[in-house]
């Protein structure tokens, strides 16, 4: 007896390989519109327990674990990928000390330099609540802007440009994204980009995990805000850190009503440890050029 073949049967199907040019096709609009939800949520829920530093910790603690595992589900579900290497756990803790240990001596540094150059007007002590309240904040925030601007926008951008166009577009956009901050000035973007942007995105090209730029990247705020109380990135009301600190002098000297991040010697406090990170990348062969052959997936 003959069989009957439907013609919705003939159709050709759409098989695992289809599914995932597709989905690779929309990977970056969509990972990049998913992971800034994440950084605008974690800044907002952080604002919300700012008032009470026995909340905002923990909150801040779980927000930059949220945003971890938010980020490998992502990773998963849109690239399709089973192996998420920059954020990979082995030598996570390490790489996070590291860092961490970078980013508190360049600011202190910094803050070295100023008061040398006579930019300390007055300091006092601040508040412990706000030193370990601020700490749960900026781990969510160095999570957040870790994992959009150098887990999405670098790492998807440089396997298309290679690095070097990667990094200078990634850190430009970096800075430009603090143009929104209360007494923001295009110096004070600008140097953030040469300075805070360029030596993170160094840190991951050298390392290509994301553990050591999120651990220099919640160093330097921490201690920025949480050890020194001083303003950070233009925002319109001083932290509340274990010390407050009054900066007075020339803008060049003291950042200005910007902050620490937009004086003329953030440059060189952080230009030295992004040429050496960059330099050890390329010793490895980790400077990857811009792709040649056709098809290549964005």
């Amino acid at each position: 007896m003959a069989s009957t073949k439907h013609p919705e049967n003939t159709l050709p199907q759409a098989g695992p390989s289809t599914a995932r040019r597709r989905l690779r096709r929309f990977r970056f609009p969509v990972l990049l519109v998913a992971l800034f939800g994440v950084m605008v949520a974690t800044a907002g829920i952080n604002q919300l327990v700012a008032p009470v530093p026995i909340l905002a910790l923990p909150v801040g603690a779980g927000l930059a674990v949220a945003g971890v595992a938010c980020y490998r589900r992502l990773c998963r579900a849109v690239e399709l990928r089973t192996d998420i290497p920059e954020l990979g756990r082995t030598g996570s803790w390490p790489l996070l000390r590291r860092g961490a240990l970078l980013g508190f001596g360049l600011f202190a540094g910094l803050m070295s330099l100023i008061a040398v150059f006579g930019g300390w007007q007055e300091v006092s002590w601040g508040s412990f609540g706000g030193f370990f309240g601020t700490a749960g904040m900026m781990a969510g925030v160095a999570v957040a802007e870790e994992l959009l601007f150098r887990g999405v926008v670098f790492r998807i951008m440089e396997e298309r440009t290679g690095t070097v166009i990667a990094l200078v577009v990634s850190t430009l956009l970096f800075g430009a994204t603090h143009l929104v901050n209360a007494n923001a000035t295009l110096w004070g973007a600008l140097s953030i980009a040469l300075t805070g942007g360029a030596m993170t995105t160094a840190a991951y090209v050298a390392t290509r995990t994301l553990w050591l730029p999120i651990g220099l990247h919640f160093a330097w705020n921490f201690t920025h805000a949480g050890i020194f109380g001083v303003m950070l990135s233009g925002s319109d009301t001083p932290p509340h850190g274990l010390l407050s600190v009054t900066l007075s002098g020339p803008s060049a000297l003291t950042g200005g009503a910007f902050g620490p991040e937009a004086s003329l010697l953030a440059l060189p406090i952080c230009l030295a440890p992004t040429i050496l990170l960059l330099r050890r990348a390329a010793r490895a062969g980790q400077i990857r050029r811009r792709p040649h052959r056709a098809g290549h997936p964005a």
